[in-house]
């Protein structure tokens, strides 16, 4: 029985992740900008890994994001090379 797929992507020879379409780029986005607004209105800061430029990337326009829609500033800043930190001013130690 031969089934057709849709929806399904090739991954490259080399064994590294493809990257995400403009639709589930936007998706993964809005789920950041929930959860970490959700935690840094609790706690005043999260974390979370990024490992590759585009992690980075995308976290900075999160916390980006997170400072418009607040109106304070929501502060970037990489904690080592596999962890990004976003916080709220007055939790910079915690």
């Amino acid at each position: 029985m031969i089934r057709d797929l849709y929806n399904v992507r090739s991954l490259p020879a080399d064994g590294s992740a493809t990257p995400l379409t403009e639709d589930e780029e936007q998706r993964f986005r809005n789920v950041l900008f929930s959860e970490f607004g959700n935690q840094i209105a609790d706690h005043g800061w999260t974390r979370f890994p990024a490992r590759t430029p585009e992690d980075r990337r995308r976290l900075i326009v999160v916390g980006q994001r997170l400072t418009e829609y607040w109106g304070q500033q929501v502060f970037v800043h990489l904690e080592d090379e596999c962890r990004i930190r976003l916080f709220l001013a007055g939790n910079e130690t915690t």
